[in-house]
């Protein structure tokens, strides 16, 4: 198969290597269906430079490499570890394209093969890329695990024969859910009915059984929201098309609202009762004159599309599933072409641009607004989960995200199974919806830290999730599927499954990991005294309120600033994580506030409805207005939230997408240290806060030590918890200029210890 250059560090004792033993850990219900020993897997993937050998594993649940552990990181530090999947573990779901390589040359692996490669190449949907030499394996091992991969990543699956299923019938005892955990489910009429009371939306506002055991529509959830003037003999008319469904209410007493579009066949007919009792119910809702102003709307005309986003999103990913060093820095002279071109950046400031827009009519101009799509389950699920993000402070919390989701995503029947396309089915291609709203809330997250309650790394690691076949939070199209094959199962179990939610974070993390979830600069809402009023804004983690606000005053400003926007992780003279203001579509200069399109919806509910929209004109001003006065006054966090949309604002999701790059290791950490050491010192506050109580006259003396904690501090890489710093005996392969910049490994590790030392600011 080959003969391998063996030129720089690469185990070459084959006897030593397959004698060690090496243990596979299986997950309940887990079989392990091939295995190939003597694998070289690259560690640094340029001109074969250095490996380890250990052994490739292909099971009903992931692949798995187990390698020498003594060729680890050898080092005491924290690390962000996944309980369920390892190092190098990939799930079959996670698997994007697999690769093989014949006399040097490239090429897709599927179906039969009647050749078998030298070394495998496997792209992953988190955007890992794995290298494996199978040139020193036998024939036959070559054979079954090639194949093995191959059949169990690509072939077409049967929803049944999900390892989810397979997990929850041998985990009963494993799926209890954490008590602290809160999330709303939205599965009860009484979680519906909570969300009614605390958006102050149950006097306009009903919520309905009568879906119950999915009679009216399987596509909507058992229990839903109405307009409360609707009767709800009305609602199964159109098999749950046309149904007004409420989504959010404001304070002001507006609300935001999802339909779905009425079948063609019927919109041909003119206006039917249905119709007509719908928009008498929408007028009886306004809750101020005019009566008939309702901003419409229709995402499915005048808006992105599906294959807009799959397309993006096809050209976006490429510029980080990097195979080599080399390739890694062919792209750099053409960077930003190649960013712009994939028009991922665009469409996320499209999405934060409509939402600000539908912000502008609830908040401003006390306004209904009712979203249109044809099943509502896609851009209407995006739309409305970001106008509550920048509109409800509660959705900025991790508990109340977590509703938000289920809510809108889960229950509001987002198509995960197909939009991922987790059975593999030929017709079907990715079209990461999910994926893009994770990417909209990174950008508020990167622009306001202190508002949000949880971290990027929170974001990154729901990202992976959505490839973990042990939850069925983001394997189903709707509830009622979940329903169904839950009930399917019971036939052959003496219990029903309790299927785990990815909510239940203690699954995939030790409690010391789930810290690095929880935002330390988050500004909580203080609790005000009796004298002090109501209407009081609270503007930054230094003042009352805050979570340690007594302690902030030793950070210099711009750290609480933007310690947690790890945005930019490259050093200046590298490629940068946006577009210059002066290349993107999307600045002012270009015409950034003109409208994208003026076409709203046509004819849906027939001529009647037309009266209910505003001229577009007027809109554009609005917003523009709206926008500009918003960012001219001091951020309060706990009340509405804008992002910057100007090109340069809307930044790579460094993190999610930089994270396995070793070019992207920048020595030093840069702002993940001091995230890093913000952690370790919220936990150290967190258990002193009983004695500084007690003794509020040493408070002083406590806090002086606390900088002591950030001495000896680890060296981590810019894109920490995914990635520490690799500590090999030689350099990174970088251009010579690029490395005589960056200085040594001892100068630099001098700077970092200077940078982390607090005492010294």
């Amino acid at each position: 198969m080959g003969t391998l250059n063996m030129n720089l560090e690469i185990h070459t004792n084959e006897k030593e290597v397959t004698e060690k033993e090496v243990t596979l850990h299986l997950l309940p219900g887990e079989q392990l269906l091939c295995e190939a020993s003597t694998v070289l897997k690259y560690v640094q993937e340029d001109s074969c430079q250095r490996g380890i050998y250990g052994k490739l594993v292909c099971t009903d649940f992931k692949i798995a490499f187990l390698g020498d552990d003594d060729s680890a990181l050898d080092n005491d530090e924290t690390q962000f570890k996944n309980k369920v999947i390892g190092e190098n573990d990939i799930t079959l779901h996670c698997v994007d394209q697999i690769y093989g390589v014949f006399d040097e040359k490239k090429k897709t692996l599927f179906g039969q093969l009647k050749k078998y490669p030298e070394k495998l190449i496997i792209h992953c949907k988190d955007l890992r890329v794995f290298h494996f030499c199978l040139r020193y394996t036998k024939e036959e091992e070559v054979k079954r695990i090639v194949s093995g991969i191959i059949h169990h990543t690509q072939a077409p699956k049967l929803l049944k024969r999900l390892f989810l299923f397979s997990y929850a019938a041998a985990a009963q005892n494993h799926a209890a859910t954490d008590p602290r955990n809160h999330t709303v489910m939205f599965d009860t009429l009484k979680d519906w009915c909570w969300e009614l009371e605390r958006t102050k939306g149950s006097v306009k506002y009903k919520a309905v059984s009568v879906n119950e055991g999915y009679k009216v529509c399987e596509r909507l959830p058992a229990y839903f929201v109405v307009p409360t003037p609707l009767p709800e003999e009305d609602l199964s008319r159109f098999q749950g098309h046309g149904i007004p469904l409420w989504c959010w209410s404001c304070h002001n007493g507006c609300a935001l609202l999802k339909m779905s579009a009425l079948p063609k066949k019927e919109q041909d007919d003119g206006l039917s009762q249905m119709q007509k009792s719908f928009l008498d119910g929408i007028y009886k809702t306004i809750h101020r004159p005019p009566y008939e102003i309702v901003k419409t709307e229709d995402l499915s005309s005048n808006f992105l599309s599906l294959q807009d986003i799959q397309t993006a999103y096809s050209k976006f990913k490429q510029l980080f599933l990097i195979d080599n060093s080399t390739e890694f820095w062919d792209t750099d002279i053409k960077w930003f072409s190649l960013l712009e071109s994939s028009s991922w950046l665009d469409i996320i400031r499209r999405c934060l641009k409509k939402a600000i827009e539908i912000t502008e009519c609830l908040e401003a101009q006390n306004m209904n607004v009712l979203l249109l799509e044809e099943n509502a389950s896609d851009l209407c699920c995006l739309v409305s989960s970001l106008v509550q993000v920048m509109m409800d402070p509660h959705c900025r919390t991790r508990i109340g995200f977590q509703s938000l989701v289920q809510k809108e995503w889960i229950m509001g029947g987002h198509s995960f199974l197909d939009r991922c396309n987790h059975l593999r089915q030929s017709d079907k291609e990715e079209v990461p919806v999910f994926l893009l709203f994770l990417d909209c809330v990174w950008q508020l997250v990167h622009q306001h830290p202190p508002a949000f309650d949880f971290t990027e790394t929170y974001l990154t690691v729901l990202s992976d999730s959505l490839y973990i076949p042990i939850f069925s939070t983001f394997f189903f199209n709707s509830p009622h599927q979940k329903d169904n094959v839950g009930r399917e199962s019971q036939d052959t179990q003496s219990k029903p499954l309790n299927l785990l939610t990815v909510w239940d974070w203690s699954v995939q993390f030790e409690p010391k990991a789930q810290m690095l979830l929880k935002n330390p600069l988050y500004v909580e809402k203080p609790k005000l005294d009796k004298g002090q009023r109501k209407g009081m804004r609270f503007k930054g983690p230094q003042g009352r309120g805050g979570r340690f606000s007594s302690w902030f005053s030793l950070f210099p400003a711009s750290w609480t600033r933007t310690a947690l926007s790890s945005g930019t992780a490259w050093p200046e003279h590298q490629r940068q994580l946006s577009l210059p203001l002066t290349q993107s579509k999307s600045s002012p200069k270009r015409g950034f506030f003109r409208e994208e399109t003026d076409h709203l919806i046509k004819n849906l509910l027939g001529k009647r409805i037309s009266k209910l929209i505003n001229s577009s004109d007027e809109l554009h001003d609005n917003f523009r207005e709206f926008y500009d006065s918003w960012h001219s006054k001091p951020t309060d966090y706990h009340g509405l939230l804008l992002p910057h949309i100007e090109g340069p604002e809307i930044k790579v999701w460094a993190q999610r997408y930089l994270r396995w790059i070793p070019e992207a290791q920048i020595l030093g950490g840069g702002r993940a240290a001091t995230v890093s050491k913000l952690l370790e010192m919220m936990e150290e506050v967190e258990r002193l806060q009983e004695k500084i109580d007690a003794r509020p006259h040493g408070q002083g003396a406590l806090l002086a030590e606390a900088p002591l904690l950030l001495r000896g501090s680890a060296r981590l890489s810019a894109l920490f918890p995914f990635a520490l710093l690799q500590r090999h005996p030689s350099k990174p392969v970088l251009p010579t200029s690029g490395w005589k910049a960056l200085g040594d490994e001892e100068d630099l590790a001098k700077r970092e210890d200077e940078f982390v030392d607090l005492g010294d600011v």
